[in-house]
């Protein structure tokens, strides 16, 4: 064994299981890209100031679980922990704001936070997120939130549950605010939360110490605070999310991990996943962009954890489907069909197919076993009695049963067969 091993908090994806997981993140993307999201691809590393300035320095995120280091130059730099602060800085530095509106991406990849490993949390994790930048439209809101319940459905999950709320503006939250502040000075709490609390006080809701939980079950509700125009933007997304048939509950308790959201939230909560259930979840950031250096545009987004979508897939028993298997397995008999065999493969390839060849001179029985394992669909051989005659076996591997074929015509056959 080799003394050397992923880092301790990796998620790490191998064959066969890296199938399971690319299927997840493509099903994810391609939701996004049917509601004409457009990819942007991000640095890993930014400025840790983007971060501290984006995400909150009162969030855990920044005050304990950033990954910074100083680089050759003596700059500060921080593996990006969330998407949201590095695609805003990219809109402004690249003056995406100043063309058409709202400006739609998607962005997927590693993402790096200093969590305590366990099952769902890691320390490298991967994300698929969506941004829809420029407009306040709630019918937007409720957009970003069906393309994610799309792409939930599209896997087959049916072990999960939308929670929403709204967090109102920023003049709701100052009334909110001042209210809260008051109710927590009549706690009992230690210095580090309280000094938390200054910063943020919304951010005692994410506590996950049950005394502070305890305490905080009577704090007042932010909801009830809403302004005429909050409450009907609010209202407006309950009314879209109920014609897309979208099944949701009101958490009038939630806070998001990150500072930035305003109006809007939502969180996706697996059944199957026991402590680390959510799957994903996002909102409105009204603000963000111009405290960043910005125009004073809004913004609506998520990030989908695909680790934690897989483990919710694997936990309701979902299966790859079959398109996604490899197509045909060749296996050559002889020196003399290993050429023919490769050509075939090569030319079904460029055809479209996905092929794969019994490589290494196996025997008949070593060579089967291989394409059983491939997980392929079809398997041929092809010796030099098949190369003269121009007829094949074509065995489905998922029945037994197999089916002679004219080689001349395989291509187009398969095609029809697929």
């Amino acid at each position: 064994m080799s003394k050397f091993q992923a880092p301790k908090g990796v998620s790490e994806y191998f064959p066969d299981r890296s199938r399971y997981f690319e299927f997840v993140r493509e099903t994810l993307i391609d939701s996004a890209r049917r509601s004409g999201y457009q990819l942007i691809e991000l640095p890993v590393f930014e400025d840790t100031e983007l971060f501290t300035r984006g995400v909150g320095e009162s969030t855990d995120v920044v005050s304990k679980e950033m990954y910074t280091f100083e680089d050759r130059g003596g700059r500060s730099i921080t593996l990006r922990p969330e998407g949201t602060a590095g695609v805003m800085r990219s809109v402004i530095e690249h003056n995406l704001d100043r063309g058409q509106l709202p400006v739609k991406v998607w962005y997927s990849g590693q993402f790096f936070r200093a969590e305590r490993p366990q099952l769902g949390r890691y320390r490298q994790f991967y994300q698929v997120g969506i941004e829809a930048i420029g407009l306040q439209d709630p019918e937007i809101d409720a957009e970003v939130i069906a393309v994610a319940d799309s792409a939930f459905k599209k896997l087959g999950l049916k072990n999960y549950r939308l929670e929403i709320t709204s967090l109102g503006d920023s003049q709701t939250r100052e009334k909110y605010t001042k209210d809260l502040r008051s109710y927590i000075s009549t706690l009992d709490l230690d210095e580090a939360t309280l000094a938390r609390a200054s910063i943020n006080a919304l951010r005692l809701f994410d506590d996950k110490r049950e005394e502070v939980r305890a305490l905080m079950a009577g704090a007042p509700v932010l909801m009830d605070y809403l302004t005429s125009e909050s409450s009907a933007h609010f209202d407006r997304v309950k009314e879209c999310l109920k014609e897309f048939e979208i099944d949701f509950q009101i958490n009038n308790r939630m806070v998001r991990g990150l500072d930035y959201y305003t109006g809007t939230a939502f969180e996706f909560v697996h059944q199957g996943l026991g402590a680390q259930s959510g799957i994903g979840g996002g909102g409105r950031y009204d603000g963000l962009m111009s405290q960043l250096g910005g125009a004073d545009l809004s913004g609506i987004g998520f990030g989908l954890g695909v680790d934690r979508i897989l483990l919710a897939c694997e936990a309701e028993g979902i299966q790859l489907p079959p398109n996604l298997a490899l197509q045909l397995f060749l296996v050559p008999m002889g020196e003399l069909a290993k050429l023919p065999a490769v050509k075939l493969a090569q030319e079904l390839r460029v055809a479209g197919l996905s092929v794969d060849v019994a490589y290494g001179n196996r025997a008949l029985k070593g060579a089967m076993k291989a394409a059983d394992k491939s997980g392929a669909l079809f398997a041929l051989v092809l010796g030099e009695n098949e190369i003269a005659s121009g007829l094949a076996e074509l065995k489905n591997m998922r029945t037994g049963d197999s089916t002679s074929v004219t080689l001349r015509t395989l291509q187009e056959d398969l095609l029809k067969l697929f």
